[in-house]
């Protein structure tokens, strides 16, 4: 019996950080999981594994670095 394929109907192009993209590939190299199955798997279960207090420092201090967007509402797809 093959394996069930998980759909990944929406693609969209990323840019990432030398870190991040390091990051992403050693997991691939752990998991086996392509980038867009590893990025999915982390984004919805990001509940289950982030510290949301550490998330919230790491996201003030990014913006005190960097700066940040004016908020802007994500067009919903299809």
């Amino acid at each position: 019996m093959a394996a069930k394929r998980y759909p990944l109907p929406k693609r969209l192009s990323v840019g990432l950080s030398t870190k991040a993209y390091d990051n992403l590939r050693e997991l691939n190299s752990q998991y086996h999981y392509s980038n867009n199955y590893l990025l999915t798997i982390l984004l919805e279960n990001l509940d289950t594994i982030v510290d949301y207090d550490a998330l919230e420092q790491v996201m003030a201090e990014f913006k005190n670095e960097y700066g940040a967007p004016a908020p802007a509402k994500m067009k919903k797809g299809n």
